[in-house]
């Protein structure tokens, strides 16, 4: 499976949906348990679309620990790569290191540190929530730019882009 794979399946999946993403279909997204072998450091990297240097940062920084195959190489199981779907999709949607630092250790403190985890969660969705209203006046005033040079605008460029 590639990211390509990954973001098409994440993808089809909302397109699926009407409303609020339901829980079960962030499940099936980070559903990586058809790994029938664990993935290289090569590997895992190319899944996610990050580069080997940022995994082995991400172990260094705390944020996974990561099994050692016989020959002492990196092997990433499903619950790994899971972790790292889940952490490369936060400091995507730019969730600061020491944030993610600190909720990976509230996790492993376990079930008591539920509520401040969730805390953290709601206030980083509000961050996104503010993002994507600002992308999104961006875009519109990209598209407004666009059409005032004459191009093509919305649906109508995407359609001619998958048409070339």
């Amino acid at each position: 499976m590639t990211t390509d794979d990954l973001m098409s399946k994440a993808l089809a999946s909302l397109n699926e949906m009407d409303g609020p993403i339901p829980v079960e279909a962030i499940h099936r997204l980070a559903d990586l348990n058809d790994l029938d072998d664990p993935l290289t450091i090569a590997q895992a990297a190319d899944l996610l679309d990050v580069s080997p240097h940022t995994l082995r940062y991400y172990e260094r920084a705390g944020l996974i620990v990561v099994d050692r195959a016989p020959g002492g190489h990196r092997s990433y199981d499903a619950a790994a790569m899971r972790r790292l779907v889940f952490l490369t999709r936060m400091r995507l949607s730019g969730m600061p290191m020491r944030d993610l630092q600190h909720y990976v250790r509230l996790v492993d403190e376990g079930e008591a540190t539920v509520p401040e985890r969730l805390d953290m969660l709601l206030e980083h969705r509000d961050t996104i929530c503010r993002q994507l209203r600002e992308l999104t006046l961006s875009l519109a005033a990209t598209e407004y730019k666009i059409a005032t040079y004459g191009g093509r605008t919305g649906d109508d460029a995407d359609f001619a882009e998958a048409g070339s």
